[in-house]
């Protein structure tokens, strides 16, 4: 077993018990996106939260201990996205990426966005006109240090 056989028993589960996301971070007590980005392979969890976790979807002991080693990050199978919805996040990146770095820069200075230090919100947003996604990142801003 390793952690990409954790994250394909969680899925199942997910589907065969009709389960969301965001039910399930209720009972682990954290955010739908991180709790979501922990059981997709991308998170370490704590021996408790990997309990909680591994009780709601029935995970065998080995795969609660995996759930708590650290991964490897970087979910994608390719360098340009082929899924339609992940590569408009790379499309977004692609065109307004230079405008995010001279911004960040012009208010912020030298530095990061930090993907560590990080919370994310995403919501539904009710419009007439069609709904739209809502995501609200806040990344703590790392400058850039001399030496």
């Amino acid at each position: 077993m390793n952690r990409e056989d954790v994250t394909d028993l969680i899925v199942q589960a997910k589907v065969k018990k009709g389960l969301k996301w965001a039910d399930v971070a209720t009972k682990v007590g954290l955010s739908k996106e991180w709790v979501t980005a922990a059981c997709l392979g991308q998170m370490t969890l704590t021996a408790e939260q990997a309990a909680i976790i591994g009780d709601i979807f029935e995970l065998p002991h080995e795969a609660r201990l995996w759930l708590q080693e650290v991964p490897y990050k970087g979910s994608l199978p390719t360098s340009v996205p082929t899924d339609p919805l992940i590569y408009r996040f790379y499309e977004l990146i692609s065109v307004y990426g230079t405008t995010f770095k001279a911004l960040i820069h012009e208010e912020f200075g030298d530095g990061i966005m930090s993907a560590i230090d990080f919370k994310m919100d995403l919501q539904r947003e009710p419009n007439a006109a069609g709904d739209r996604v809502s995501i609200v990142m806040s990344g703590k801003f790392l400058p850039y240090k001399t030496y």
